[in-house]
């Protein structure tokens, strides 16, 4: 028995998703690409299809899906080979603050904007000095009366340029103790003392619009802020575990695609007379990585079980972050090996992959990192 149980219902969305992904985003790839941004109507595309913020509450626009419905989103857009429609950061990594720590105004007021796609929202943590280490942020929120003036900087801010919402973590200087100084804010883009910096160049990830962001005494109201004063670090933590998820469903997709195309590549392609897939050599390589890209489905798959129903898997899940991403690089660099010189090609798809497999090691916290918190809960 599998793991998972996917329902009929499951099924079809995912095969309307795939049709849409073939005929509205597959086509547009290159040109976002050269681009370096996902036009915002894409974005419009998907939510009017129903295929952002699966799991918002019907109440607020969504459709109060399970968590399979946001797996499938991000298996799919994986297929796309592309990492600029950032759906999954947006659907299950922000909006996922606002549905649970958010006021019902809160709810009322920006829910039903992410969901039809409306409204793109960022969540904004890493700054130029501080990645990891969450509690160490600089960004300053101070409150005067019922606002909060903001200063600061963020950097490597995904969907940064796009982003209409911001989910910000900023720290009361005047609270001492680090975990305790850290809240989460929402704020909008056009906010006075908000400026959009420079789309970053990176070596992959091309059409991601990520961005630098500056803060310079911007005011927001006290009401825009996410929970109870002095909770936002506690509040990221409760939810680093879905997001480090999504990372891991992102990596085991992306290495499931990779061998497939692969796969597929060696069948074709000829050497002295035969296809690469019937060399010995070739044929250990790929059983080898189907070995590990297995493995990795099935931790997964069980992570997802027990996410869904609601355990506390902070080991595992970290332990699977950096298992997932540093297999799904391994595959990368076989499968570009076995294209040989084609695979160093931008015109082979193996090329993207193999470039924007790399930072899954990084974001969501560094596979590093990832180690230290496993053994900081074995005792060790």
């Amino acid at each position: 028995m599998d793991i998972i149980q996917y329902s009929d219902e499951h099924r079809i969305f995912r095969q309307m998703l795939r049709k849409f992904l073939e005929r509205e985003v597959i086509p547009h790839v290159e040109e976002w690409e050269e681009a370096g941004i996902v036009p915002r109507s894409a974005w419009k595309k998907m939510g009017e299809q129903g295929f952002l913020c699966t799991a918002v509450p019907e109440e607020y626009g969504g459709a109060g899906g399970d968590f399979l419905y946001s797996v499938t989103v991000s298996e799919e857009i994986v297929k796309t080979n592309h990492g600029g429609l950032a759906a999954p950061l947006h659907s299950d990594v922000v909006v996922p603050y606002i549905v649970t720590f958010g006021s019902e105004e809160h709810k009322k007021k920006y829910l039903p904007g992410c969901v039809s796609g409306d409204i793109i929202t960022a969540i904004a943590m890493t700054e130029p000095n501080t990645g990891s280490d969450l509690a160490a942020i600089k960004t300053t929120a101070v409150e005067q009366g019922d606002q909060v003036v903001i200063n600061g900087q963020k950097t490597f801010i995904s969907n940064g340029i796009n982003c209409d919402l911001l989910v910000l973590a900023a720290r009361d200087p005047a609270v001492d103790n680090p975990h305790r100084a850290v809240d989460l804010y929402l704020v909008e883009a056009g906010t006075p003392g908000f400026e959009k910096g420079r789309k970053l160049k990176k070596v992959g990830w091309h059409s991601q619009d990520t961005a630098e962001l500056y803060f310079t005494d911007c005011r927001i109201p006290v009401a825009n802020r996410l929970g109870a004063k002095g909770s936002g670090f506690i509040n990221l933590m409760l939810k680093l575990q879905q997001e480090r998820i999504v990372c891991c469903i992102g990596a085991v997709a992306a290495a499931e695609y990779m061998l497939e195309i692969t796969i597929q590549y060696c069948k074709e392609r000829k050497a002295f007379g035969k296809p690469l897939s019937k060399f010995q050599n070739t044929q250990f390589e790929i059983v080898e990585m189907a070995a590990d890209v297995k493995l990795g489905r099935t931790f997964l798959d069980k992570l997802i079980a027990d996410h869904m129903e609601g355990k506390e898997i902070v080991v595992d899940v970290s332990m699977a972050k950096f298992w997932t991403t540093d297999m799904a690089s391994r595959v990368a660099d076989r499968c570009l090996q076995l294209h040989g010189g084609y695979g160093y090609c931008e015109e082979y798809p193996i090329a993207r992959a193999w470039r924007d497999i790399r930072v899954t090691r990084i974001f969501a916290g560094t596979n590093e990192i990832m180690k230290t918190i496993a053994a900081r809960f074995m005792g060790l």
